[in-house]
């Protein structure tokens, strides 16, 4: 393994992810570069660090730009099951900003659920959307990125700044 490759790095869907401010405060404790990743301009910090990439508006283009650079060492922030999967798959970690981790194991299950709420939302069923993001999500969030980047550091991975 290169040094290169044997960095931690944040990669964010950052287009609707409410936990940013929380990304970039354990970002800068653990020392580790982010990439804050969205169709349109987003408003981040100006640390050396923080990198916003700003991809064309194509449907999964944000999505496609995280998904071909992730790999081990990379943790994804994403409440996108699809791209969830594709990074799990490239062997990136990756969090859903609820703090809740997409795993090989889970991640079958969340493809399949997604599915079939989308199929009941085309036939016109009456169901509700996810439920309302909190102060206790906001915390399972933190714990779990930290977590995350413990973990790949005793895996030997290193800060990428």
């Amino acid at each position: 393994m290169t040094s290169a490759a044997a960095t931690i790095a944040i990669y964010v869907d950052a287009d609707a992810c409410p936990v940013k401010p929380e990304i970039y405060r354990v970002a800068e404790r653990h020392r580790v570069k982010v990439f804050v990743v969205a169709n349109s301009f987003i408003n981040v910090p100006r640390e050396p660090w923080l990198e916003r990439v700003t991809v064309s508006g194509g449907f999964d283009a944000a999505d496609d730009w995280i998904a071909e650079r992730v790999g081990r060492g990379a943790i994804v922030v994403t409440a996108d099951i699809p791209l969830a999967d594709r990074c799990i798959k490239a062997g990136a970690d990756v969090i859903g900003p609820t703090g809740k981790p997409f795993t090989e194991a889970s991640i079958g299950m969340a493809l399949a659920t997604r599915d079939m709420m989308e199929d009941l939302r085309a036939m016109g069923a009456a169901i509700g959307g996810p439920k309302p993001f909190s102060p206790k999500d906001r915390s399972a969030f933190l714990q779990a990125l930290d977590l995350a980047i413990q973990r790949l550091r005793r895996a030997g991975f290193q800060a990428s700044r």
